[in-house]
């Protein structure tokens, strides 16, 4: 039982950070569209934002899979 809730708890973590992920590639697209001249700094900013969402997803799966622990 302790193992399927932490495999939800993972699930839910890596589904949040796709979704930021998303929204993330899709704002910039929507900035690099709007300021082509602008690419090169979103592109950078775009790349740091998910970064930092794919390294606080890795941790709450972590923390999740760290939770399975039944002793």
């Amino acid at each position: 039982m302790v193992g399927s809730i932490a495999a939800i708890g993972a699930g839910l973590a890596v589904i949040g950070a796709g979704i930021g992920i998303g929204q993330v590639g899709g704002k910039a697209m929507e900035g690099i569209a709007r300021q082509p001249e602008a690419a090169s700094k979103i592109q950078t900013a775009m790349i740091i934002a998910a970064a930092l969402i794919e390294g606080a997803a890795l941790f709450a799966i972590v923390v999740a899979l760290m939770g399975n622990n039944p002793s």
